[in-house]
């Protein structure tokens, strides 16, 4: 059988506010402020859903969760990438490999990278080998160098018999 493989790239970004938890890659760190958003508001999971959605041209995250759906309000954004990995399944495709690169000014990510792909290893059903996380800060520039906002880029590597 042969396999096509296809990458696909995934953004996302989300205001810091008083009143949250901060969620990034599925572990919940202490900061004094949190993303605000519909679901947990996890930049990181979200990029990745959208990456994985995209190198399977299957649209993106708010068309398979609405912002405005009351079912979806707080959801763990872990929940999210499980269906998304069972979408992926169920198109005959696999996640081979998830790279993303977390945008924040704090707090510090390097400690808790482990323990991020582990988490978003286990909601994809990959061994975190499969998941690499990187941090940068953006040297006091724009809304995240003002620690205003907690950004991630992502890429997913899918792949699928070709033909399906």
């Amino acid at each position: 059988m042969e396999w096509l493989t296809r990458s696909g790239i995934g953004y996302d970004i989300h205001r810091l506010v008083p009143g949250r938890r901060l969620v990034l890659g599925g572990v919940v760190l202490e900061h004094p402020l949190g993303l605000d958003g519909h679901s947990d508001a996890d930049v990181v999971a979200h990029a990745i859903g959208d990456a994985v959605l995209g190198a399977l041209g299957l649209g993106d995250l708010g068309h398979h969760f609405p912002p405005g759906d009351p079912a979806t309000r707080d959801i763990s954004s872990l929940e999210l990438l499980r269906r998304i990995a069972a979408l992926v399944r169920g198109a005959g495709a696999e996640i081979v490999h998830v790279d993303v690169t977390v945008l924040a000014e704090a707090p510090r990510l390097g400690p808790h990278a482990a323990a991020m792909s582990q988490a978003l290893a286990t909601s994809l059903s990959l061994p975190p080998a499969r998941v690499s996380i990187k941090a940068k800060t953006h040297e006091g520039l724009d809304a995240v160098g003002r620690g205003e906002a907690i950004a991630a880029h992502a890429v997913a590597t899918v792949r699928q018999p070709d033909g399906a």
